[in-house]
């Protein structure tokens, strides 16, 4: 009886039709403003050759020299050391874990766990850590996160300077557009302060979402920023419609959507596939977890993710430190949560968004997640330059500390990957 009631679940190829009729009329207003939001930069074709040539390194490197030149020698000195292998490699970190019985193991390197961090809100912060990851014969993370206003750093050249970084050192990261309900979108919220106000409705309200497009293509077009944040049903209907029609945008999902049980996934997932192009492409490349999931519900959505064709595509991006303030209930720390999901679950990312909890109990000004609101002249005239960055260092430690449980148990990770080299 029960495989008799499953097959009611079917959906027939007239519905499809339907859903196509919808997005091909030309009388479909929306459709329509879509598109002429994407008219405004050109074909598929010529945006995408606008970003190619807007990513060349060489370019971004004259932006940094026109914009931040305090920078450049910063950026000179990444190179040489990548140059120089400097850093750790892989072989020599599991040593320096291990000791000898490293020769001796095998590590599960299909199951590979991205060492992610997050929020890098500075680019001076990264040489931080890069200095110390040669110091420490420590790891930089493969997937950086930032959060830090759009227009402030490319006023300022950070982010120019930023995307230059993570192409020297072989990580990928992702931008937040401004276009979200902090900016004013929302008129229910009134700042940061009251983000609970995401929950009456995340902020790409009415027109909104058709700014959210703008914003991308122009950062896009003019630095060449692929991989964005996206926190709204509409904007992820939007960026997948961009990519279907041939614009090479690719984002992650954030925390404040909600996919906290396996049918919230299944939906996610389903809208990634039913767009996806006739390669198995998606521009979702991964979504972050609600804090509140356990491991049996990313078990049970990594079997639909792989049924579908996505494992290799969307990576399951999942908390395993919080920020001390402003988001959750502490003690969080989810690392030996992790252990056992990188056994059974392929392509995910290991997110650390404050220090391990002890640490974080210990400062003065413990990791907030309202300080990524901030303005960047305020958080200095405040005197909190330093006390964000000590946050930023906890978090790079809780980092390590992850990739150090994982090489004790035979597990592999993805620190970046043009500084720690197999060798």
């Amino acid at each position: 009886m029960r495989e008799d009631i499953r097959q009611k679940l079917s959906i027939g190829p007239n519905k499809l039709e339907e859903i196509n009729a919808v997005l091909l009329d030309p009388r479909i207003e929306i459709i329509n403003q879509f598109l002429e939001v994407v008219n405004k930069y050109g074909s598929p074709e010529e945006i995408n050759q606008k970003a190619k040539e807007a990513a060349a390194l060489t370019n971004l490197l004259d932006l940094v020299r026109q914009k931040c030149p305090q920078y450049l020698e910063d950026l000179k000195w990444l190179e040489e050391k990548r140059d120089q292998r400097a850093f750790i490699s892989i072989k020599d970190y599991r040593c320096k874990v291990l000791g000898d019985k490293a020769d001796q193991m095998s590590f599960a390197d299909d199951f590979a766990v991205t060492l992610e961090i997050s929020a890098t809100q500075y680019f001076p912060w990264v040489i931080t850590i890069a200095k110390k990851a040669i110091e420490e014969q420590s790891l930089m993370p493969g997937r950086f996160i930032r959060v830090r206003k759009m227009k402030e750093q490319e006023e300022d050249g950070d982010l120019v300077a930023m995307a230059a970084a993570m192409q020297i050192i072989g990580a990928s990261y992702v931008e937040s557009l401004d276009t979200k309900g902090t900016d004013g979108s929302n008129i229910h919220l009134g700042g940061p302060e009251t983000i609970t106000g995401y929950f009456g409705g995340v902020g790409q309200p009415n027109e909104y979402a058709l700014k959210w497009v703008d914003e991308f293509l122009y950062y896009y077009t003019h630095y060449g920023i692929r991989q964005v944040l996206n926190l709204n049903s509409g904007t992820i209907l939007l960026g997948y419609l961009l990519h279907r029609i041939g614009i090479d945008i690719e984002f992650k999902i954030s925390v404040f959507v909600g996919n906290d049980n396996p049918y919230a996934a299944l939906w996610t997932l389903i809208g990634a596939k039913l767009f996806s192009r006739s390669d198995g492409s998606t521009p979702l490349v991964g979504f972050n977890w609600s804090n509140s999931v356990n491991n049996q519900t990313i078990e049970l959505t990594a079997q639909v993710r792989k049924s579908l064709g996505l494992e290799d595509w969307v990576r399951f991006e999942h908390h395993i430190t919080e920020t001390w303030k402003s988001i959750v209930r502490q003690p969080y720390n989810r690392r030996n949560e992790l252990i056992e999901l990188a056994r059974k679950v392929k392509n995910i990312s290991a997110k650390h968004e404050g220090g391990d909890p002890e640490i974080e109990m210990t400062r003065g000004h413990p990791s907030d997640i309202l300080d990524y609101f901030r303005d960047k002249n305020e958080v200095i005239t405040s005197g909190d330059w330093d006390h964000l960055l000590i946050n930023f260092i906890d978090k790079f430690e809780a980092t390590n500390r992850t990739a150090h449980a994982l090489t004790e148990n035979g597990l592999s990770f993805i620190a970046a990957q043009n500084l720690h080299y197999y060798a």
